[in-house]
């Protein structure tokens, strides 16, 4: 349960997120809450920031906390797609040089998104250890600061201000359920910390593929677990394929997690469909898998069926793909 492990002092609080809250601010959107009109579910539109995802606020979090010599040696990031797309976009909009390494099954529509906003891309295999000790052998070799995916303080508190808009935008009712995804944890970490420490009666599930559930054997484990490459690699939701949960956001996922439930992949085929046809906005498998665990209530410990939020992380997805699930 969250809080059983005692206070610990190292972990994110209030004052980091609304300060990241008030950097960011000027570069990205506050997202609607749209409804899905058939369910009861309400998803938090993160697909809507400039560059398709989430992601964006920890990437410029990150760079507006960088001093000036470390800007002017530019940054390297690591990331299968969302995060490399947030950097690159960060990085032309603040005037830093961007390298990023991605994995060389990433999908195009994300390769061609960073490329495109002039980052430097570095292909590497499909193991996400692989993009990390090539992004370390880079700040080794050419000085480039690491700009963390979800391994950090500036990514939990920046993913924080989600959890605080979530709750200030909700309408006066009963304490909500809130799903969110989980890959390395950054993004379920702040929208965790925020809402325990905002209204502790709110309840926080991740929502995991169950060919990915990484997260999920950590906290039956109890530490931290590893999942192999070729196995994360089966699930259609490519932006959750890593294969361990961060150092710093298992801290806040033990503190402040109720528990992380999975889905199957034609539950997350079926969410991409019910999100484009219900609340008209587009998810990429990845942002699906949360609405996926909310349409059934899955992991809500018999909370009201109409106080469901999903976190909807991102909208980059290939259109062959978009346009093959949503034939059926």
């Amino acid at each position: 349960m969250p809080g059983s492990q005692g206070v610990d002092e190292s972990l994110v609080g209030l004052a980091e997120i609304r300060s990241a809250h008030d950097r960011i601010r000027p570069h990205v959107v506050r997202t609607p809450l749209v409804a899905l009109s058939e369910s009861g579910v309400v998803a938090k539109a993160e697909s809507l920031q400039p560059s398709g995802a989430f992601k964006l606020r920890g990437a410029f979090n990150a760079l507006l906390c960088l001093d000036d010599e470390a800007r002017a040696r530019g940054v390297v990031a690591h990331s299968s797609g969302n995060h490399a797309v947030a950097v690159a976009y960060a990085g032309a909009a603040l005037g830093v040089a961007t390298t990023i390494v991605m994995p060389d099954d990433a999908p195009e529509v994300k390769l061609a998104r960073t490329r495109a906003l002039g980052a430097r891309i570095v292909l590497v295999g499909p193991a996400s250890s692989e993009r990390a000790e090539r992004a370390a052998e880079l700040v080794a070799q050419e000085g480039l600061h690491p700009v963390e995916p979800y391994d950090s303080v500036e990514v939990v508190a920046a993913t924080g201000t989600i959890g605080v808009e979530i709750l200030e935008d909700l309408v006066a009712g009963p304490p909500p359920v809130l799903y969110v995804p989980v890959s390395g944890g950054g993004l379920i970490a702040g929208v965790a910390t925020a809402a325990k420490l905002l209204d502790e009666r709110v309840r926080v599930v991740g929502v995991e593929p169950a060919l990915a559930a990484d997260a999920q054997a950590s906290l039956r484990a109890g530490e931290r677990v590893t999942l192999p490459a070729e196995q994360m690699a089966r699930t259609i939701a490519d932006g959750l394929r890593v294969q361990r949960v961060g150092a710093i956001p298992w801290r806040h996922l033990r503190a402040h997690v109720d528990e992380v439930v999975t889905v199957t992949e034609d539950e997350i085929r079926s969410a991409m469909r019910r999100i484009a046809s219900e609340a008209r906005l587009v998810a990429e498998p990845s942002g699906a898998v949360p609405v996926a665990a909310a349409l059934d209530g899955r992991g809500g410990g018999g909370r009201s069926a109409s106080r469901r939020v999903a976190v909807l992380s991102g909208g980059n997805v290939d259109l062959g793909l978009l346009g093959g699930i949503l034939s059926g």
